[in-house]
């Protein structure tokens, strides 16, 4: 009877950080070359909107009794 494997295959190693960085790097070119613009952002500003309001959860049960 054959035996059940005991780990899991090996997954295939990340790409080297450089040829990410390289590839963010013409993808940046040819982004600006096709007339498209960079926007830069203030530090802290999200972007988004908050359209849900808040919502105030109770924790606790304070008419239980004990």
């Amino acid at each position: 009877m054959a035996r059940k494997p005991t780990r899991a295959a090996a997954k295939k190693k990340q790409p080297a950080a450089v040829q990410t960085s390289q590839s963010i790097e013409e993808q940046t070119k040819l982004f600006l070359k096709s007339g498209n613009k960079i926007e830069v952002i203030q530090s802290g500003v999200s972007g988004q909107h908050n359209m849900v309001a808040s919502k105030h959860i109770k924790l606790g049960n304070k008419t239980a009794s004990r």
